[in-house]
């Protein structure tokens, strides 16, 4: 895959996960856990990052957007893994605030909102890692 093109569907990717995060907070009212957020963090910086990237076939942001995408993806699987796994969230009993265990979708029985955001990450990843910087003419 070309480099150019690579850095253009990463920046649809992460451009789409943004803007579903801010669809289920903003107009669904879902409140964001602790969790969601951290992966906001890394999700967010990649829409301008790979977004900039894109637009000047830049492909030397892979060095920025890479390790962002796999903290991203990191942060998900841990957070899937606190819904999907009994006993794996931690006991917090007196906290303010949404646990990071509850769902507030659950498509197909495995389709969580952490779920939707590790796969964005991991596409992205996947997309960074496998795609070669073009040669030089």
């Amino acid at each position: 895959m070309k480099q150019q093109y690579a850095l253009f569907i990463s920046w649809v990717i992460a451009l789409v996960a943004m803007l579903g995060s801010l669809y289920f907070s903003e107009i669904r009212q879902f409140v964001p856990c602790t969790m969601c957020w951290y992966q906001r963090i890394c999700m967010y910086p990649l829409v301008l990052i790979l977004g900039i990237g894109s637009f000047q076939n830049d492909f030397n942001v892979k060095k920025i957007a890479l390790p962002l995408s796999i903290i991203g993806l990191l942060i998900s699987t841990w957070h899937y893994l606190e819904q999907k796994v009994p006993g794996f969230a931690e006991i917090k009993p007196c906290t303010q605030g949404v646990p990071c265990s509850s769902e507030y979708i659950n498509v197909f029985g495995f389709i969580t909102i952490p779920f939707l955001a590790g796969t964005a990450f991991l596409l992205i990843s996947l997309i960074l890692i496998f795609t070669k910087k073009d040669k030089a003419i």
